[in-house]
């Protein structure tokens, strides 16, 4: 399932998309709020920069959208209709999952955006490495 050269294993992994050897991200804990959203510049295996233009990640907010709206669609149905609350229960079911699914539906919409416009190159590495020697 997370087999690498998948942009499964890219996306959930947090991986560069290119060569999926790096961490895109300085700190792995999505929960260190203030280091969030912090990544590395570019990746050392294969040089990818991950800001492939200026305020490239800004398209992640509409993938981070769809992951919001499917997480509290998910919490609405898990409560009400498997679990059985009520509407206000269910309401406080689904704040709590947006407010403590956000820093990993933050991380995973930009690992998503990054993914649909940077392929897995399995000789990306051996390219890099070949022209720096």
């Amino acid at each position: 399932m997370l087999k690498k050269g998948t942009k499964l294993n890219s996306i959930l992994t947090g991986t560069c998309p290119k060569c999926q050897e790096e961490r895109m991200y300085v700190d792995r804990n999505p929960y260190n709020l203030p280091k969030l959203l912090t990544m590395n510049e570019t990746c050392s295996h294969c040089g990818l920069q991950y800001q492939l233009e200026p305020s490239f990640f800004y398209g992640a907010m509409y993938v981070n959208y769809g992951l919001t709206v499917a997480v509290g669609v998910a919490a609405f149905i898990i409560s009400k209709v498997f679990i059985g609350l009520d509407i206000l229960e269910s309401f406080i079911a689904i704040i709590l999952a947006l407010v403590i699914l956000m820093p990993i539906n933050s991380r995973l919409a930009r690992n998503i955006y990054i993914n649909m416009f940077v392929s897995y190159d399995k000789d990306a590495v051996k390219k890099n490495h070949d022209t720096t020697i």
